[in-house]
């Protein structure tokens, strides 16, 4: 099993004294995901850079919507530069600043397009299993793979029993199976309201909770010979991985 952390890249200063927290820890993880968020200054590729110095594989995240297609791809010649091996690309949410110019580009074509353009990379994509029915977002994993994606990474769950319906379609796809703490009534809502989640009945927004069901989660995906996503977003991250891999 691969485990995967994903670090928001805030600034080189935090980024930095997360990952040495991470390596002091000695923590099981093999891959450092980093998302590209137009409202800080460090770019994925950027901050997956500064990963590697502490000695991890890295996979920046690529936002389709920033990408042109009639022009050569904005983050090759660095992505070239620092032999990285992996990148995930997503769709990406629109920006609130409107002077950041985007693209009607969809997810298929950018993985076309770092086929072509970088047949070395190793090419990841994203499910979001709450978008739309399942057999809809399964439809759009097929899409992804014919187009040249290798794996996929999923949206966070909250539900075993959700996350095990869509192991058993994807029993033949190399996965990340994504989790991540809530920790707050608002978070609840944002979940809810923004991504379609239902939470479980016996949900808590508590670390206790979510470390509990975080275990749940990377044992049954240790048994079907997966890999795990954990995605600390704002929860402290030592109090969190710590309680995963106690």
């Amino acid at each position: 099993m691969v485990v995967s952390v994903e670090l928001v890249p805030r600034n080189e200063q935090t980024l930095r004294g997360e990952l040495q927290q991470l390596k002091n820890n000695k923590f099981p993880i093999d891959l450092i995901n980093v998302p590209e968020l137009l409202r800080f200054d460090i770019h994925a590729w950027e901050g997956a850079a500064i990963a590697q110095e502490y000695g991890f594989a890295v996979m920046p995240h690529i936002r389709s919507l920033d990408i042109d297609l009639d022009e050569k791809l904005p983050m090759r010649d660095y992505i070239e530069q620092k032999n990285m091996q992996k990148v995930l690309v997503i769709t990406g949410d629109p920006p609130q600043d409107m002077g950041h110019k985007v693209y009607p580009t969809v997810s298929t074509d950018v993985i076309r397009k770092f086929r072509e353009e970088m047949s070395d990379v190793k090419i990841y994509a994203g499910i979001d299993q709450y978008r739309s029915s399942m057999r809809e977002e399964l439809y759009h994993v097929r899409r992804k793979n014919q187009a040249g994606a290798a794996g996929f990474f999923t949206q966070p769950f909250f539900d075993l029993r959700y996350l095990e319906m869509y192991a058993e379609q994807l029993a033949d796809k190399e996965v990340y199976w994504g989790i991540s703490p809530v920790l707050s009534e608002r978070s609840v809502s944002y979940w809810e309201i923004k991504n379609n989640v239902i939470f479980p009945n016996d949900f808590e927004p508590t670390m206790r909770w979510n470390i509990d069901f975080a275990r749940k989660v990377y044992r049954f995906v240790e048994n079907i010979g997966g890999n795990i996503y954990i995605m600390p977003i704002k929860a402290n991250l030592i109090e969190y991985m710590q309680g995963i891999f106690a």
